[in-house]
């Protein structure tokens, strides 16, 4: 994947993850429990977070080894859809069963800054 395609990536969830933020803080507000919007509130930071990690990994990606960086990213965006996603399914819906699969997301965050902390070392050991 071109390094373009991850910076254009990032910033699409990064639209995405305000509108989300500014849904739940409008829109939300007065129609969900204070405890479900709370939780949409971290789906949206935790998106915005990774929006902006995705970025990174696109400058990053015209630099240095780019088999890597598509591991991370790949996870970084899974990861941010099915942890993201199920929180704001599990609001909208009130299904709190869907948050049995939010770990799943969490575990390929975790995996894709691993990847990409292994990405850095790799770079700076000349590999």
């Amino acid at each position: 994947m071109l390094w373009t395609t991850w910076i254009s990536l990032g910033g699409l969830m990064g639209m995405t993850g305000v509108a989300a933020g500014a849904f739940g803080a409008h829109a939300l507000k007065t129609r969900v429990d204070a405890d479900l919007l709370v939780v949409f509130e971290t789906a949206a930071r935790y998106q915005m977070y990774h929006a902006m990690a995705v970025v990174c990994l696109g400058l990053l990606a015209s630099r240095i080894d780019q088999s890597m960086i598509q591991v991370s990213g790949f996870s970084f965006l899974a990861g941010t859809m099915i942890f993201s996603g199920s929180l704001y399914a599990l609001v909208l819906t009130g299904n709190r069963s869907l948050g049995a699969i939010t770990p799943i997301g969490g575990a390929l965050l975790i995996f894709g800054w691993l990847m990409l902390a292994v990405v850095a070392m790799r770079a700076s050991f000349g590999q």
